[in-house]
């Protein structure tokens, strides 16, 4: 399954062919004698998909620890969480309705922003709403979590305020807030405000009870406004937009994996056979992501040389 992720196979007789073709390291692979079409087939619809599970998630704590740095801005772990819906046909995967002619399922995914690795993936029907995704998270001391405004349940919210850890959210555009006092800013930053107050209304109030910060940000590359929320009140304005810019990550992780790995066209229509392709496109993606990082820095040293070869006197180490 592995193989068939490296070499982009998409169907079991396209995998076979290929292994067919070298047949005589079969042997030395672990692979024994030969591999059938059928013994394949039968293994994805058979062989419990918590194997690979467990070994993803053995391969992503591995990737994790290799990958820690102290790089980011903001010191401490920073997760940001979304899910994608991938896209299958109803009439060929009968297990996962979604629409009356369309079937899915959503890969909610628990994003390490520092390290680039997923911490958490959780796999349902695309009918589960994003939010319940959110009940499955265990939530570390002092780590900040980011959610787009999407995932705004302040009974879920305050979860992690008592779990003491912090988020950062995108507020609604219904967001009832009482101000009780505002902090110094400095607009010229691009924040046009950071109030300190308390939610309105009886029933969000008994939800989350505790006091929340709310910043007004302006970005003037997009010409947008935003405003989120947050349960920090020690970090700057400007790093809670930061961390809030940091949540794209996990979309251009979602584009990578769709554009690369094959978690789009599947070896297997049953159940078992999705859920073993997918873990098995998480356990690629942690094998590869040091020679993808390499290979931007390669690239990175070439553009820095191409740079001082044509203006030797113009460009320096820190312009890159």
């Amino acid at each position: 399954m592995l193989f068939g992720q490296f070499t982009n196979r998409d169907s079991l007789r396209d995998l076979m062919v290929v292994l067919d073709a070298h047949c005589n390291k079969s042997y030395h692979l672990g692979f024994g004698k030969n591999v059938t079409r059928s013994n394949l087939a039968k293994a994805n619809e058979t062989r419990n998909s918590k194997i690979f599970e467990e070994f993803a998630y053995h391969l992503i704590d591995v990737a994790r620890r290799n990958r820690a740095n102290d790089d980011f801005e903001i010191k401490g772990t920073v997760y940001a969480f979304d899910s994608s819906t991938i896209d299958l046909c109803l009439s060929v995967f009968w297990w996962a309705k979604f629409r009356k002619a369309k079937g899915g399922i959503k890969l909610h995914t628990l994003f390490d922003i520092t390290t680039q690795i997923p911490a958490f993936v959780h796999i349902t029907p695309a009918t589960v709403n994003d939010v319940n995704a959110m009940d499955y998270l265990n939530y570390e001391q002092s780590a900040y979590y980011i959610f787009d405004r999407g995932y705004v349940d302040y009974t879920r919210l305050f979860k992690i305020t008592q779990h003491s850890a912090f988020f950062v959210i995108r507020a609604k555009s219904n967001l009832q807030f009482n101000r009780m006092y505002s902090r110094k800013i400095d607009k010229s930053s691009g924040v046009l405000s950071d109030q300190i107050g308390k939610l309105k209304g009886f029933y969000v109030s008994k939800r989350y009870p505790n006091k929340l910060r709310r910043v007004k940000f302006r970005d003037e590359q997009t010409d947008r406004t935003f405003i989120f929320l947050t349960n920090n009140f020690d970090i700057t304005s400007i790093q809670v937009a930061l961390l809030y810019k940091n949540r794209w990550q996990i979309e251009l992780f979602f584009k990578w994996i769709k554009q690369h790995l094959k978690i789009k066209s599947f070896l297997g229509t049953s159940q078992n056979a999705v859920l073993i392709q997918i873990y098995c496109a998480l356990i690629t993606y942690c094998l590869v992501l040091p020679l993808i990082l390499l290979q931007k820095i390669e690239d990175l040293q070439k553009c820095r040389k191409m740079a001082r070869f044509v203006h030797p006197d113009c460009v320096s180490a820190s312009d890159f």
